[in-house]
């Protein structure tokens, strides 16, 4: 049994649909549904069992886990890097993934988790995966705070042989759906097209940077669920991973390209920045890739415009725009 923490959400529902296309369906999703709309991303999907998250935790803590399971893949997370409550995320994003880790370990269950780029902070260490520097980062915000702390538990455990954690850069695609504010720029551009036939990003406040020239290294979940598969496919290849293209982009090329997918003439308006934001905002980040290619995987990564147009052209503009059947 593979066991999907997050399974409902985005990137973890996204690797369920790819466990089904290679035939796989012996799944339990764990996840807490709650309010929200993610329970539309299990829909389409094929799988055994739902387990509040909850209640998997107590199965380990009491060790009454019914059924043999041959590997964890730990999406669960809160994922919001606006969330406040820093107590919430060091118990859900830090301690929940440290029980479910050393199980696993006890067991020989093959374990991936969710780390994220943002343990890198604003950039200024850089953006390499090299476990030697990894304790030097300064994450800006409570969210990736909770993901640092777990990696450096597996490093100072000399863990990181036996387990593999994957630093997602700025995921985008199907089954997001549900992440309100957190959701991606396409997503929101797609319905700002929609509504107003012009998409409004923030200006630049560095003089290196046109309006909407700042840079992130955009990554379709699709690809991001093809490395996932190769690492479960391959546990002898363990590490801590960045999980991006390796190519920054602008938001004036994510935007153009969203247009370009909906056939419209390219229309942008730049607004001011709030203040709070502008002292903390990231002008750049490009995942360093050397370290995922050295190990072995070959997986390619789709164009930035290749990405949009499948993400507009087969999802958002379909009237189930959910991944699976």
């Amino acid at each position: 049994m593979i066991i999907v923490t997050g399974g409902a959400g985005f990137i973890g529902s996204a690797f369920v649909w790819k466990l089904n296309q290679e035939g796989i369906d012996n799944i339990v999703i764990v996840d807490r549904l709650g309010t929200s709309d993610k329970w539309k991303n299990l829909v389409n999907l094929r799988f055994v069992n739902y387990i509040h998250k909850d209640d998997f935790l107590e199965m380990i803590d009491t060790d009454m886990v019914p059924f043999e399971i041959d590997a964890i893949i730990h999406m669960g997370a809160c994922s919001s890097t606006t969330e406040r409550d820093a107590d919430y995320l060091w118990h859900n994003n830090y301690a929940y993934t440290k029980i479910l880790a050393e199980w696993a370990l006890e067991r020989d269950i093959r374990f991936i988790y969710a780390s994220s780029a943002a343990t890198y902070g604003d950039g200024g260490k850089g953006f390499a995966d090299n476990h030697k520097t990894i304790e030097d980062l300064k994450p800006i915000n409570m969210y990736g705070y909770s993901k640092q702390v777990f990696d450096l538990w597996v490093l100072r455990q000399k863990l990181e042989h036996r387990m593999a954690g994957i630093k997602f850069f700025n995921v985008f695609g199907p089954n997001e759906y549900h992440k309100g504010d957190m959701s991606s720029v396409i997503f929101k551009a797609f319905h700002q097209i929609k509504e107003t036939g012009k998409v409004r990003l923030f200006k630049s406040y560095h003089k290196e940077y046109e309006d909407g020239g700042q840079m992130r290294d955009f990554v379709y979940v699709k690809d991001c669920v093809n490395v996932m598969w190769w690492l479960f496919k391959n546990p002898r290849a363990n590490g801590i991973f960045n999980v991006g293209t390796g190519k920054a982009r602008t938001w004036n090329d994510l935007i153009r390209a969203v247009f370009s997918a909906m056939k419209r003439k390219t229309n942008i308006e730049y607004i001011d920045m709030p203040e709070a934001l502008r002292n903390q905002y990231q002008y750049f980040t490009e995942a360093e890739m050397g370290k995922l290619k050295k190990a072995g995987c070959t997986v390619k990564f789709s164009s930035l415009e290749d990405s949009v147009r499948d993400y507009v052209v087969n999802y958002l503009q379909k009237t189930d725009p959910h991944l699976g059947k």
